[in-house]
């Protein structure tokens, strides 16, 4: 009998890493507290009340359950362009703007719009996966480009442009990176967009946790892309709320680029998903401006646990952190020659520690674990070295 195959693309990848780590930690037996969640990145306190009631008063209307603009609500449109003006001082309007239903959603859309059959995306490596697996099942062609732990993870602008085949037709950037928490300087993102345009390529920017970034009323934005007079001719900047407010469950992200970009995306959006949820969209459009000062505070906790990361790991001198921003620390463990999986899977069940090994993020990284240190509070980061230790080396 001869059976159907599925698509070799999608087949031949491997199962979701995140379900699977956290399946590790079924044998473990609790006799060292409770499980410590550094694995996916998720907020570690609860969305503000505020939201919620918005968010519940929006499911409950009828308005919200027929289909919205494929684009995005035009309010949430709107009130994200206010918010990118504010903070980064450009002239982005509610037409660059396209609402996607997370940011994983926006980068696949991004890419079916703007890639082709026969073109290459650059990733740099330590990469996010989901990145890789969607230009693999896509059959888009991937090029690596390593960033090293002697400069923090940051890319050297000589590495991508020597990594610039003519099938490449678009760098993809995170910053602060997932998973290394490495944050990009702005005269570097400065530089990789001149490159980009100078070669004619598209810049991908996932800024998903830039607004984690340490409180710091001195420094400058981010980057000053968005004031480029022609930035909407070679970025595309995506974001997800889903982290800022805490409410990964709801799927809202958004993608920034110039309206011949956004026409492009509505087209793959209206074939995958039609609109992104609708409720959440509308509750969004306020809780922008509403709760500013809520996101300001969240900022300040994450810089508090990344300083209490930072002295816990230094209680356990044998594990290394190599790099760490915004929600991530990218540590190097102390098992030579063992690869990271095993490490992370021991972490799991001996000791009751979630993290995902470097080995998930690509080639050369199996001394790395990725911790998200923003999921726990201080006090249980507090408990992290105890557990290290207890491990051994």
């Amino acid at each position: 009998m001869n059976m159907p195959r599925f698509n070799p693309l999608v087949a031949s990848l491997s199962t979701p890493p995140i379900p699977s780590i956290q399946r590790w930690a079924q044998a473990y037996d609790a006799s060292l507290g409770p499980l410590i969640d550094l694995s996916q990145a998720v907020p570690g306190y609860p969305p503000h009340p505020r939201l919620l009631a918005a968010l519940a008063e929006a499911a409950g209307s009828a308005r919200t359950a027929g289909y919205g603009a494929i684009e995005g609500e035009d309010a949430l449109r709107t009130a994200y362009a206010h918010d990118l003006n504010a903070l980064y001082g450009g002239d982005v309007v509610a037409a660059d703007v396209h609402v996607t239903a997370g940011c994983n959603q926006a980068f696949a859309a991004a890419v079916l719009a703007l890639i082709g059959p026969g073109e290459q995306v650059a990733l740099l490596s330590p990469f996010y996966f989901n990145h890789q697996t969607t230009l693999a099942m896509l059959g888009i062609g991937c090029v690596g480009i390593d960033c090293h732990a002697a400069q923090g993870f940051v890319p050297d602008l000589a590495d991508i442009e020597s990594a610039l085949a003519p099938a490449v037709r678009a760098l993809v950037l995170i910053t602060p990176n997932n998973p290394t928490g490495a944050v990009y300087p702005p005269p570097l993102l400065r530089d990789i967009f001149d490159l980009c345009r100078r070669r004619g390529l598209w810049l991908i920017v996932d800024e998903t946790y830039r607004d984690f970034l340490p409180p710091d009323p001195t420094s400058a934005p981010p980057h000053a892309l968005f004031r480029d007079e022609d930035w909407r001719s070679h970025l595309v900047a995506l974001y997800s709320f889903s982290k800022s407010f805490c409410i990964p469950g709801h799927r809202v992200g958004a993608l920034t680029a110039g309206p011949s970009v956004v026409a492009q995306v509505a087209k793959v959006m209206d074939n995958l998903q039609i609109c992104a949820p609708r409720a959440p969209q509308v509750a969004l459009a306020r809780a922008l401006a509403e709760l500013a000062d809520w996101r300001k505070a969240n900022r300040v906790e994450i810089a508090s646990r990344a300083r209490c990361f930072r002295e816990t790991l230094a209680a356990v001198p044998d594990w290394r952190i190599d790099a760490i921003g915004a929600y991530f620390a990218y540590v190097r463990h102390p098992f030579v020659g063992l690869d990271a999986e095993p490490v992370a899977r021991r972490l799991a069940t001996e000791v009751g520690v979630l993290t995902v090994p470097g080995s998930y993020f690509g080639e050369r990284q199996p001394q790395y674990l990725r911790m998200a240190f923003a999921n726990a509070d201080s006090a249980t980061i507090g408990c992290l070295s105890a557990r290290l230790k207890a491990l051994g080396a």
